[in-house]
């Protein structure tokens, strides 16, 4: 996977297990990111159980690089944001974690150095580490429930970072071996069921015929049609004739 050159840096700040270091690693990734800092990783550097979590993502743990605390991890940072789910009583500019990517892309192109802060597992970061911070990322949670997972948080920034690249479009359609009907391949589906219909007596009475053949070709052009659906309704169209025919 490339990576984007300019990204902002992951700082996880005493990280209380090493499960939870490689599954933060392995969001990372997911999401096209690989610049992880560790301060002050409870269990120590490096930890085997991070490495296993982290599975393909091992990269990241080798070229992570460790601190002894927060001032030293941001000492090159000139834009940092914390995540916490609690108010501080701090006066912060408080960002979803979808407009927090949107200006990390923006402070990165103008040649900005930005960091995201994650807090430990127990009780997230503390006061004096939010202080240093630009702004704050709070993500929408059940407020009676609003602690989340390390790597849960990681993954949230992530793809919102990905998100941000615009790369991804919201919705697409998979065509499975066939393309989508032209206008010329309906109008005959169109008129074989109305050539169908109109000897099978469907259109009547006489005076509201036209306007239900209107809204028969209206019901045509607003399905999103593919060949392989018009040939399978003109056929089963023929078979509904040939059934009728075989007990005359």
């Amino acid at each position: 996977m490339p990576t984007d050159q300019k990204q902002p840096a992951f700082v996880l700040v005493r990280p209380q297990m090493g499960e939870n270091i490689g599954a933060a690693a392995r969001a990372m990734w997911n999401f096209g990111l690989d610049r992880m800092r560790v301060v002050a990783p409870r269990d120590g550097w490096p930890n085997e159980k991070a490495v296993v979590m982290a599975s393909g993502a091992g990269r990241l743990l080798d070229e992570a690089q460790v601190y002894t605390d927060v001032p030293e991890a941001l000492a090159d940072c000139t834009y940092v944001m914390a995540t916490t789910a609690r108010p501080r009583g701090l006066t912060k500019t408080v960002f979803s974690p979808e407009r927090a990517m949107q200006v990390a892309r923006e402070k990165l192109e103008a040649g900005e150095r930005v960091a995201v802060l994650f807090g430990p597992e127990r009780a997230g970061l503390e006061n004096d580490e939010i202080a240093r911070a630009n702004a704050i990322i709070s993500v929408p949670v059940n407020p009676v429930f609003a602690s989340l997972n390390l790597a849960q948080c990681a993954l949230l920034v992530g793809y919102e970072w990905m998100r941000q690249a615009g790369t991804h479009a919201d919705e697409t359609v998979t065509l499975g071996k066939t393309d989508w009907a032209n206008g010329a391949e309906i109008a005959a589906l169109g008129d074989h069921y109305e050539d169908a219909l109109e000897q099978a007596g469907f259109f009547f009475p006489d005076h509201k015929a036209q306007s239900m053949k209107q809204n028969l070709r209206n019901l045509w052009s607003r399905m999103p049609l593919t060949q392989v659906d018009v040939r399978m309704l003109h056929g089963v169209l023929r078979q509904m004739v040939r059934w009728k025919d075989k007990d005359q």
